[in-house]
């Protein structure tokens, strides 16, 4: 069987409440500690998936097709749910501004961005970790009390970071009732609302890293034009000065953080 880190266990039980909508209707995981201590460490749980809370478990086939879907959801999970969507755009409008083209290429970018995320995420996931998922190991709550608690942490941060406008839009558009406080919002209302508002605070934070940018790129095009020199592509004489902007002026530092000190 396949043994998981806390991180990656944290994770699943989080995708499983947030996903499922508590759990208890679609799938449940059961961490069993029935195979002898030679083979498997008991910090190392082994994971069984159940279907309806039944007593029976699956099949290793149907065992292992449901986990690896649930794994096949990570991007989508990481994506919707955590600080990766601003980071990504937002490196995305800064080498667009510098005009660079392909440097840094998109995996340096998307590691760049993922590692960031794991930096901002790093204390809800130690605390997924030590309030649901080792107390479940230990078998000092139940399933369902664990899903709870690992979905709490990353609600709370969605919450944090959501407007109250977006949030008012996706519960007006779902026909809900006017909830009396954030824990009458089902996630299924959060999550788009966390998105939208991660989508516009990245387009804000673009904007300003592009605007020193495009003066530059307004000085050289009046400058060549001026100069008669209407053939030569401003782009290309803009880009050492935009390089040199951005190096003495310690781009990366400002940029990286700027955008970990905006989820406070």
């Amino acid at each position: 069987m396949t043994r998981f880190s806390p991180i990656i266990l944290a994770l699943i039980l989080s995708a499983l409440f947030l996903l499922g909508g508590g759990g208890e209707t679609l799938f449940a995981q059961e961490v069993t500690k029935s195979v002898s201590q030679q083979t498997i460490p008991q910090a190392a749980p082994l994971m069984t998936v159940n279907f309806g809370g039944g007593d029976k478990p699956l099949s290793a086939g149907i065992q292992i097709l449901i986990l690896l879907t649930i794994l096949s959801l990570a991007p989508a999970i990481l994506i919707m749910m955590t600080s990766f969507t601003r980071i990504i755009v937002v490196l995305s409008f800064l080498r667009q501004a510098l005009g660079t083209q392909q440097a840094p290429p998109n995996q340096v970018l998307i590691s760049l961005a993922l590692f960031l995320t794991l930096f901002i995420m790093s204390p809800i996931l130690t605390k997924i970790n030590t309030e649901a998922l080792q107390p479940y190991i230990a078998e000092e709550i139940t399933q369902q009390e664990a899903l709870r608690r690992s979905a709490a942490p990353i609600r709370a941060f969605m919450l944090r970071q959501v407007r109250e406008k977006d949030l008012s839009l996706f519960v007006d558009i779902a026909k809900m009732g006017r909830p009396k406080n954030a824990s009458d919002i089902p996630t299924q209302v959060v999550i788009p609302a966390f998105m939208i508002s991660e989508l516009r605070t990245a387009f804000q934070i673009g904007f300003l890293v592009f605007l020193p940018f495009l003066i530059i790129d307004i000085v050289v095009g009046s400058v060549l034009m001026s100069m008669g020199m209407v053939m030569l592509p401003p782009v290309l004489v803009a880009l050492p000065f935009k390089l040199i902007l951005f190096v003495l002026a310690d781009g990366w530092y400002l940029v990286v953080g700027s955008l970990v000190k905006s989820f406070g």
